[in-house]
């Protein structure tokens, strides 16, 4: 399971021309589902997410977790994460999990995140988003878990 995480001062995601979730101060994190992957994977994706150091202390360090500032949190899934694009000029999207395993752990990374943290929104798993943020710093990490 991939997490690509981006801290932001604010995101949305539109559907339709319909806000469908939104935050202010938190992480933004677009999330790819992969063939092999479980609940087990969605879990540690989360203890991550929640846990990571990214945010500044007081001496301007990535000292501070989404749950030390109490941000928000924007769960977003994309399968284009899980492209292979190591050739061609076409990305292949082989180790994907199949839309329905997809949706299935999305689902549940989603409810156990409303289960932990207290500011959740999501996207709309399949489709088309349009998502807009305002990355703060820029930061940017990819978490990978593996199967």
């Amino acid at each position: 399971m991939i997490g690509l995480l981006q801290r932001v001062s604010e995101a949305r995601v539109t559907v339709a021309g319909e806000v469908v979730g939104e935050i202010g101060r938190g992480l933004l994190v677009l999330v790819g589902v992969e063939k092999g992957d479980a609940e087990a994977q969605a879990d540690r994706l989360l203890e991550r997410l929640l846990s990571y150091r990214v945010f500044p202390d007081e001496a301007g360090k990535m000292n501070r977790s989404l749950k030390d500032i109490g941000g928000g949190l924007l769960l977003v899934s994309q399968f284009t994460l899980v492209a292979d694009t190591n050739s061609g000029n076409r990305p292949s999207f082989s180790s994907g999990a199949s839309p329905e395993a997809g949706r299935r752990l999305f689902d549940y990374l989603v409810e156990q995140a409303r289960q932990k943290h207290s500011v959740v929104a999501t996207g709309e798993f399949g489709a088309e988003m349009q998502v807009s943020l305002t990355n703060d710093g820029p930061v940017t990490f990819s978490l990978r878990v593996a199967a």
